[in-house]
C-alpha cells in the first residue's frame, strides 16, 4: 500500500522516512562554525586568527610575513615547546606538572656542568636527572594518592634548590662557544638545531599518539580512571611514565637552551612555565583532562611563539603580548562556557532549518 495520502500528499511514514534520508545524506549537518570552534579544530583557527591580526596590524611593511619573524618564531618554539609538550601531556591524563620550570633550570645547570667535558655526557646527565625527577614525582602520586599540584609545587621548589647546590649558587659557563653558535645559526633560513631536535619530538609524538594504543590510555585515562582501570589500562603505569616524560622534555629544553647562551644560571634561564600552559591551552588541552593531542599542541605553541615573534617585529612594547595572550584566553574560555555552547548550537541548528 502507498505511503501517500490523498492529493499525492505524503503520508506520515514518508514524512519520517524523508527526514531520516536527509539526515543520513547530510542534509541537517554540525553547523562549520561549530566544528571550527570544537577544540580539535580551534587551535588551528587561533593560529590563522593570530597571523592574519598580526598581517592586518602590519599594513603591508612585510614585517610579519618575512623569514626574520619565522625563523624568530621557531626560535620562541624550541624554548618552549619541548616544556609545553611534556606539560601537555600530563594535562591530557588529568594531572599537571609545575615543576617543569624548576626542571627545565635545573637539567640546564647540569648540562653545562657536564658538558664542558663532552656535550653528549652533559645531555645524557640532563636527561637522567629529568627521567629520575618525573618517575619519583610519578610514584609519589600513584603510590600514595596526593594530587598532584602539591607534590609537582614541592618538585619545584626541590629543583630549584638542586640547582643552587649543584652550581655551587653562581652561573656555571660553558667554554665551547661554537657549538652554542651553531645551535643558533640559521639552516634552510627558517630553522636551527634547537628548533628541529623541538620539531622532532613533537612529530614522534604526534605518530605515537595516533599510531599506537598509548593516545588512547591517555586520554581514557585523563576521561574516566576507574573506567580506564576497568578496560585494562595501566593506569600507574601511564602516570609515572607521563611525569618522567614531562620531566625529561623540561630538562632537554634546558640543556639546549643553556648550551645556545654558553652559560647556566641556578636563578633560572627563562619563565617557561606560565607560557607553557598558555600554549597548551591554546592547543585544545583540557584542564580537566581526557583532551587533547600533541599536534593540537603543536599548533598552541606556534601560535603563542608568532605572538612574541610577531608583536616584537612591529615594536610593541612589552606589556602587548600579555594583553595579546590575556584576550586570547579569554576567547578560548567564553567558546568553551557549556551555555553559550548550547545555546550557539540550538541557534545556528534552527537557522539551518528554516
Amino acid at each position: 500500500m502507498s505511503n501517500h495520502g490523498h492529493g499525492g500528499k505524503p503520508g506520515p511514514t514518508a514524512l519520517a522516512s524523508d527526514t531520516s534520508a536527509r539526515e543520513r545524506a547530510g542534509a541537517i549537518p554540525v553547523p562549520m562554525l561549530a566544528r571550527l570552534l570544537s577544540p580539535e579544530f580551534r587551535p588551528f583557527l587561533i593560529f590563522i586568527v593570530a597571523l592574519g591580526g598580526l598581517t592586518l596590524v602590519d599594513g603591508g611593511e612585510g614585517r610579519i610575513l618575512s623569514s626574520v619573524t619565522a625563523f624568530s618564531t621557531l626560535q620562541y618554539f624550541s624554548t618552549f615547546g619541548l616544556v609545553a609538550l611534556g606539560l601537555g601531556l600530563t594535562m591530557v591524563i588529568g594531572e599537571f606538572d609545575l615543576s617543569v620550570s624548576g626542571v627545565f633550570g635545573l637539567g640546564g645547570c647540569v648540562a653545562v656542568l657536564y658538558g664542558n667535558e663532552s656535550i653528549w655526557l652533559g645531555i645524557a646527565c640532563a636527561l637522567g636527572v629529568g627521567i629520575a625527577f618525573g618517575m619519583a614525582q610519578g610514584f609519589i602520586v600513584t603510590r600514595f594518592g596526593i594530587g598532584s599540584v602539591p607534590v609537582t609545587l614541592g618538585g619545584l621548589l626541590t629543583a630549584n634548590g638542586l640547582a643552587y647546590v649543584v652550581t655551587q649558587n653562581r652561573t656555571v659557563s660553558f667554554d665551547n662557544i661554537d657549538l652554542a653558535l651553531l645551535l643558533n645559526e640559521s639552516i634552510a633560513t627558517f630553522f636551527s638545531i634547537r628548533s628541529l631536535v623541538a620539531i622532532a619530538f613533537f612529530v614522534i609524538s604526534i605518530f605515537v599518539f595516533f599510531s599506537t594504543r598509548i593516545g588512547r590510555d591517555l586520554t581514557a585515562t585523563g576521561s574516566n580512571r576507574r573506567a580506564a582501570l576497568v578496560s585494562g589500562v595501566g593506569v600507574g603505569r601511564i602516570i609515572v611514565c607521563s611525569f618522567a616524560f614531562s620531566a625529561t622534555m623540561s630538562a632537554l629544553g634546558g640543556a639546549l637552551l643553556s648550551f645556545s647562551l654558553a652559560s647556566a644560571s641556578p636563578a633560572g634561564l627563562a619563565d617557561v612555565l606560565v607560557p607553557a600552559i598558555i600554549a597548551s591551552i591554546l592547543g585544545g588541552i583540557s584542564l580537566a583532562g581526557g583532551m587533547g593531542n600533541p599536534l593540537g599542541l603543536a599548533a598552541g605553541v606556534v601560535t603563542l611563539s608568532l605572538l612574541r615573534s610577531g608583536l616584537n617585529a612591529l615594536a610593541a612594547p612589552p606589556y602587548a603580548n600579555d594583553v595579546a595572550s590575556a584576550l586570547i584566553l579569554f576567547a578560548v574560555a567564553i567558546a568553551d562556557a557549556p551555555y553559550l555552547l548550547r545555546r550557539f548550537t540550538a541557534a545556528t541548528a534552527w537557522l539551518h532549518r528554516n
